[in-house]
């Protein structure tokens, strides 16, 4: 078990502090960060929180995970690498391009 914790359900008024603050009853709290959305900088409703010790971490976990915040059920649990994205898959559907039959738009005659 890493040290590192999933804290999901947060409010979007919540805190780096008040994270930090919460998870501080049961231990040091090396870091604390709530994710953000890249363009307007509001919160994405979730964090991770880091403890100074696997006990710390998991103690934490237990008590937290399911209790509220702001009127939200947390979900808190151990952080899990975040898995490699893929590349979007394949732009299926039609070939696209192109005009009709390829004759520069005029018809030939019959």
């Amino acid at each position: 078990m890493g040290s590192k914790i999933y804290v999901g359900g947060l409010p979007y008024s919540a805190t780096e502090q008040q994270l930090s603050d919460l998870f501080a009853a049961h231990g040091a709290v090396a870091s604390a960060r709530i994710i953000t959305d890249k363009f307007t900088g509001q919160s994405r409703g979730f964090g991770f929180v880091e403890m100074s010790s696997d006990a710390e971490a998991q103690a934490a976990i237990t008590a937290l995970n399911g209790s509220e915040m702001g009127g939200r059920t947390l979900t808190v649990n151990e952080a899990r690498p975040q898995e490699p994205r893929t590349g979007g898959g394949g732009r299926g559907g039609f070939g696209g391009g192109g005009g009709r039959s390829g004759g520069g738009g005029k018809r030939d005659r019959w």
